[in-house]
């Protein structure tokens, strides 16, 4: 069983992009924790097929809900809160989630750039700023969780929009986790959740069968809960394919860009190929 109090039996966990994936899985888990469970999600059919399947898990009839939501839309965030309190009058666990696969480029269409910030970031942006002040007014020990990227962090070329939304991820935790800091006797806790390679409904766009070097979203819920019972912050997931210790090398090389005065992205430049492997093999 867990050990923070913000996911103990009868608190309440909102959890947007809960119809698929790690959003699914993570309302699984806390259901089996005896939590009352809502789900939001912009996909409705998927919505309800996920409310069914965390309904039969769920401890008693009534404990979970449902919400149809796109957390772009600020006015769809706050009828979520809204309802959410109405129903079961506080959150212990605000994990956002929900978010949209890549594909804006640098030079991609001004509208997918907007869906990918809108969803990636401006739905963290809601999600914070609607749920947290409330949150904090409940004086109980509650969570915030926000699902970033490696992409985020690293910067891959090729992805940019993508890129551009889970660093703005990573920029909004740091600064809310410093925030309630600051507060007296605050009682919530920020967390940065970083995934690695996960068979997910994006991955499934492109295979039906989970890659040998995939997690499962349980897997990485497993991670997360453990994470959080150790406190950690910057929750970085391996996978079967990459290590911690080869996280934190890339991560290095990319902050090393900037000390050692390189070209941008140098990990992709040609004339540093070989520099970086060599890095990476010692």
């Amino acid at each position: 069983m867990p050990h923070h109090l913000a996911l103990a039996v009868g608190r309440v966990a909102v959890i947007t992009g809960a119809a698929s994936g790690i959003g699914l899985a993570a309302a699984e888990r806390c259901a089996a924790f005896g939590m009352r469970v809502c789900l939001a999600d912009a996909n409705l059919d998927a919505l309800k097929a996920a409310e069914a399947k965390v309904a039969g898990i769920a401890r008693r009839q009534g404990d979970v809900l449902a919400v149809h939501t796109d957390v772009s839309r600020l006015d769809e965030v706050t009828a979520l809160k809204q309802r959410v309190y109405e129903t079961f009058g506080e959150v212990g666990l605000l994990m956002n989630n929900a978010g949209r696969e890549g594909g804006g480029g640098l030079f991609g269409t001004t509208e997918r750039w907007q869906e990918i910030l809108g969803t990636n970031l401006w739905g963290v942006i809601h999600g914070v700023q609607v749920f947290a002040p409330a949150m904090l007014a409940q004086a109980t020990p509650c969570l915030i969780v926000n699902t970033g990227s490696k992409q985020g962090i690293t910067c891959p070329p090729g992805d940019t929009a993508y890129n551009v939304s889970k660093a703005g991820v990573k920029v909004i935790t740091e600064a809310l986790a410093h925030e309630l800091r600051t507060i007296p006797g605050c009682q919530v806790a920020a967390h940065l959740l970083v995934p690695g390679f996960t068979f997910t409904g994006l991955t499934r766009v492109r295979t039906a069968e989970k890659p040998a070097g995939a997690w499962t979203p349980e897997q990485v819920i497993d991670f997360l809960v453990t994470s959080l019972e150790r406190g950690d912050f910057y929750i970085l997931c391996p996978d079967n394919d990459v290590t911690r210790e080869m996280d934190n090398r890339r991560i290095q090389w990319a902050a090393d860009d900037i000390i050692r005065n390189r070209p941008p992205l140098s990990r992709w430049h040609p004339d540093y190929k070989d520099a970086f492997a060599a890095f990476m093999a010692r």
